[in-house]
């Protein structure tokens, strides 16, 4: 039967689409990468582009200004039009407005650092980031950080709370920037199975030596998992009697946010679906 339709598909649109997908996973990649940057060998591995594609994207990138080449280095970083293009959307999430108070609430109770961390796309994104009152204190992620989804605790309680065929779709997408942080594919895909066991996750060592840390997940209205809350200690700050304690203490926190979310979503119009820190 004659549908009507063309047999086949203009192939411009596809090409054109996929060309934007990769300079954006590209950009994406550059900004795990911070203000040091990468060198273009390990984009190359990262996106699992060919060099010369890798090489011919981040060319047009740096004649618009969003990408930048470190001129003593020849890594590549994220360039100044990149905050700029921010700068336009200045409105504030409707998770850190949700969070904002029982952040600082919580921070003061454990007195340890505590970070709030989105999931976008296939990173974590740190978004916020509270200061306790213990002299020693753990800052090994800046507001703005963003690192691949399995690398960081936060990162494997977002997967953890993801259905398991997607969480390991990302661990496997993920898998080759995983070596740049000292981690595996299955060494992720264990975590998120133990996050998934206890309900949070506790990583012994994290990613400054001495350190521990403990995380659970964030879910909008949707019950889509959108953001994790993490509390990060030196390490002998938390045995076991106050690991529980500060447990009870992180979920109760993310309980108290979640509602939060429910509340606003209920108050506003729908809008289209998109990350809560945008």
């Amino acid at each position: 039967m004659d549908s009507g339709l063309p047999t086949t598909l203009d192939p411009e649109p596809r090409q054109g689409a996929q060309a934007i997908r990769r300079a954006l996973f590209l950009l994406r990649v550059l900004a795990a990468g911070g203000e040091s940057g990468l060198p273009l060998k390990e984009v190359v591995q990262a996106t699992r582009l060919s060099r010369p594609t890798v090489h011919r994207i981040v060319h047009v990138l740096m004649e618009e200004g969003l990408v930048e080449r470190h001129e003593r280095s020849g890594r590549y970083a994220i360039g100044t039009q990149v905050p700029e293009l921010a700068l336009a959307r200045p409105s504030r999430s409707p998770l850190l407005a949700a969070a904002d108070d029982i952040l600082r609430k919580t921070s003061q109770r454990v007195g340890d650092t505590l970070f709030l961390t989105v999931r976008t796309g296939n990173d974590t994104l740190c978004v916020d980031r509270r200061i306790g009152s213990y002299p020693i204190q753990v800052l090994s992620i800046a507001v703005g950080a963003r690192r691949p989804l399995g690398v960081s605790s936060a990162g494997v309680a977002i997967l953890a709370a993801l259905p398991a065929q997607e969480s390991r779709r990302i661990a496997a997408t993920n898998e080759p920037r995983f070596a740049g942080y000292r981690t595996d594919r299955q060494t992720v895909l264990s975590e998120i199975a133990d996050v998934r066991r206890r309900g949070y996750g506790v990583r012994e060592v994290g990613l400054v030596q001495g350190t521990k840390s403990i995380s659970t997940w964030i879910k909008t209205a949707d019950g889509d998992p959108a953001a994790a809350l993490t509390i990060s200690a030196v390490r002998t700050r938390l045995g076991p009697r106050r690991e529980q304690e500060v447990v009870e203490t992180l979920l109760k926190a993310a309980y108290e946010i979640e509602q939060k979310i429910r509340q606003a979503s209920t108050r506003r119009p729908v809008q289209g679906k998109g990350p809560l820190a945008t």
